[in-house]
């Protein structure tokens, strides 16, 4: 079971999408169901490279030593989808076993409390079923229903309140990046104000891939809506979408603190790829 140590700092990661050639995947590789083994790209290698760095060198860095409680907030595995080629492999078994070595590690050093958040469907599973595999096995904590891998999750982080989902809305330009990510912190404000409930200080979400964060003034000093980058390189779907194709990949996650004043903020670590070498 995941350990219960109160934090003061809240590290979220997403979209890691295990099983794609383009996601994360061990150093050493992954044994398949039949006896075979999958050994990793050179990107893959770099992708865990950086994986590693975040958890090792940049986390402790960030939360200053202190104990701190980790989200990942959806797609654990990659699925099978949309006639997709590049998979390691269509076997979800075997891609929901190269999560949990994934993830075992970063379980085993949190000092503080575990939980997963389902994706979309598409790549968690209908009702999120194998990001709730993979949860199930890594101990992540259940929610009220009895998930271990729910659809939101409110949490205290210092006294901040943050709301975790992974759903965000998307856009086909650059230009307008922000639009929903202000649109989700309005619609918080509203739906809090319209039943008396105090609003989130923090609204997280993923599903993009790509960082962004806004914020504006509050009673609390600072309200805040960000969206996470993501763990998986550019598949042939990418250049099919506009803003997407001429944008490089970015990976990496953020923390979730509080200044001396109680007020939120937040931390991201972000690497993104060279462009292609010109000809």
């Amino acid at each position: 079971m995941a350990k219960k140590t109160p934090a003061k700092s809240l590290v979220v990661v997403s979209d890691l999408h295990c099983g794609c050639r383009l996601g994360l995947c061990p150093r050493d590789g992954i044994a398949l169901t039949d006896g075979g083994e999958y050994l990793p790209s050179s990107f893959q290698k770099t992708l865990f490279g950086w994986w590693q760095e975040f958890w090792s060198k940049w986390v402790p860095q960030v939360t200053n030593g202190e104990p701190y409680d980790v989200v990942v907030n959806g797609e654990t595995v990659d699925g099978v989808h949309h006639k997709a080629t590049t998979h390691i492999s269509a076997n979800l078994e075997d891609q929901k076993a190269t999560a949990v070595a994934i993830l075992h590690p970063v379980v085993k050093q949190c000092p503080g409390r575990f939980y997963v958040v389902s994706g979309t469907p598409v790549h968690s599973g209908e009702q999120g079923c194998d990001d709730e595999a993979v949860a199930r096995e890594l101990g992540a904590l259940k929610d009220s229903n009895g998930r271990h891998a729910r659809y939101e999750l409110w949490i205290d982080v210092g006294g901040a309140l943050v709301h975790v989902s992974h759903h965000i809305g998307t856009t086909g330009s650059a230009a307008y990046e922000s639009s929903a990510v202000m649109k989700e912190l309005t619609e918080a404000y509203v739906e809090a104000g319209r039943w008396g409930d105090r609003p989130p200080d923090v609204i997280v979400r993923s599903h993009r891939h790509r960082n962004i964060e806004i914020k504006v003034p509050s009673e609390h000093g600072t309200a805040i809506a960000c969206v996470t980058p993501g763990w998986q390189g550019k598949t042939p779907f990418c250049y099919r979408i506009p803003g997407a194709r001429q944008s490089q990949p970015q990976f990496g996650g953020i923390v979730v603190r509080v200044d001396g004043s109680g007020a939120p903020y937040i931390r991201e670590r972000v690497w993104r790829l060279d462009r292609g070498k010109i000809e």
